[in-house]
């Protein structure tokens, strides 16, 4: 909970909030539901356009033909290293909403998305080197960060009744950037267009961004960097259990953004029209069915629910890799789609364990109610950016995968096969960790010092 804060907004000038009381229900229903679902319609469409340009290369890989002189493997490299950028930048996003303020991080986020897409549009045509390719690609990265800041600045604005409801939404609306990008995409090809047309419709979009941001948002002066929180949860065994499971869904889903439409034209030879015909309908799938994995993990439990969904992500990787093996491109590409439809719906259910795990120990270690509540929010909060940062990582794992599978065997079949393995991993590790112990009777007796707290993931 943000508390409100007494500094006199003189002291910083612009548009700075300085009471912010969102769980009183009259301030809520009086002022504060106004300004943050402002807030949070423009901090959205910045995140929405900050995913498009992380994305960007995976539909500028498909205008580079021939005439560009850059075999599978460069292009995979390519956009491993916009995935990469993409990871890293997130940490130092998450902190910096409490550095600049909200308002003024979304305009300076934003502004930054200017730098990737103009020396793409300066250097994108035949001739251009190798590593220019690479330095605009890692520059795209900045868009990654994006949802870092965007998801840190939009939690301090609702109460905790709302919060669910207004993250799920922040993150929805930037996941659909993807498809947005390999749609309009589509449509420049469709139409005979030339990537730097691409590039040209986001520039001024993301100028259009900024400044709405710089008119519309506000910043909160109570926000703080709870840097011992952050400690606290990078030194927590679970923070780095669950960042390995949500390399298995978020990152899944971002390396396969990337890497679909590139490994339709060099396993199947696509053209990039029909490359492009079916690259974004995995990522919209994906992206709009995550709340779903989120309700599902209300109601049955998030552990319970991600297990099941790394069965069904093996089985799906199964059959894309006897697709791969008969070289059936409708096989292939229904399993894909259906591959990132359970990618996007695990993102909902691992991510909704981070609460829950933190609120267990809570109830372990002897708090109890707003206690409890109050500790498994400050370490579920510290942990989500770094979660979603080495989740994020997966994706760079996946696309160096498909380069070395292409490199070997000329095919994505290995790069599948080491995949289906590591689904079969998450699956052993959310068994073992969440759910092979029978739920003991949950207790608030503070336990001895030499024993180790029974934690209860009932609610996991």
């Amino acid at each position: 909970m943000t508390a409100p804060s007494t500094a006199p907004a003189s002291s910083k000038g612009g548009r700075w909030i300085d009471h912010w009381d969102p769980e009183d229900e009259t301030f809520w229903n009086e002022t504060g539901e106004k300004v943050a679902k402002r807030n949070l319609f423009f901090s959205v469409l910045s995140e929405h356009i900050g995913f498009s340009i992380w994305t960007l290369w995976s539909v500028m890989v498909l205008f580079m033909g021939p005439e560009y002189g850059l075999t599978p493997a460069d292009k995979f490299v390519i956009v491993s290293m916009a995935t990469l950028v993409g990871a890293v930048v997130r940490v130092p996003y998450t902190f910096a909403v409490a550095v600049f303020g909200g308002r003024a991080w979304t305009v300076i986020s934003a502004s930054l998305l200017l730098l990737p897409t103009v020396a793409a549009f300066s250097v994108m045509e035949p001739g251009t080197s190798f590593t220019t390719f690479l330095v605009c690609a890692m520059l795209a990265g900045v868009g990654g960060g994006n949802f870092a800041s965007s998801m840190t600045n939009i939690n301090a604005f609702f109460p905790l009744r709302k919060k669910g409801w207004a993250l799920g939404l922040n993150a929805g609306g930037g996941n659909i950037g993807v498809p947005v990008v390999q749609l309009i995409g589509l449509a420049v090809i469709g139409a005979g267009g030339g990537p730097r047309l691409l590039l040209g419709i986001y520039i001024p979009l993301i100028v259009v961004a900024a400044v709405l941001a710089w008119f519309k948002m506000d910043s909160i002066s109570s926000v703080k960097n709870d840097t011992g929180a952050a400690k606290d949860a990078a030194k927590d065994p679970h923070t780095w259990i669950m960042s390995f499971l949500y390399i298995g869904t978020f990152g899944s889903f971002i390396g396969y953004s990337f890497a679909f439409g590139l490994v339709l034209q060099t396993q199947f030879g696509r053209t990039p029209l029909q490359a492009a015909y079916v690259t974004f309908i995995g990522p919209l799938l994906g992206s709009l069915i995550r709340p779903l994995g989120g309700a599902l993990a209300d109601r049955f439990g998030g552990a319970r629910i991600s297990l099941w969904n790394y069965v069904a992500m093996a089985a799906a990787t199964s059959v894309i890799i006897v697709a791969s093996m008969q070289e059936s491109l409708p096989l292939f590409t229904t399993a894909f789609i259906a591959l990132f439809v359970l990618s996007g719906l695990g993102n909902g259910s691992t991510f909704k364990m981070i609460p829950g795990i933190f609120h267990a120990k809570a109830l372990a270690k002897g708090l109890e109610g707003d206690e409890a509540a109050a500790y498994g929010r400050r370490l579920s909060g510290a942990s989500m950016g770094l979660i979603g940062a080495v989740g994020a990582i997966g994706g760079l794992g996946i696309n160096l995968a498909f380069r070395q599978s292409f490199l070997t065997v000329g095919s994505g079949t290995g790069a599948f096969i080491s995949f289906l393995a590591f689904y079969g991993v998450c699956f052993l590790v959310t068994w073992a960790v969440y759910l092979r112990r029978p739920v003991a009777p949950e207790t608030h007796a503070t336990p001895a010092s030499d024993e180790k707290p029974q934690l209860s993931y009932a609610e996991v």
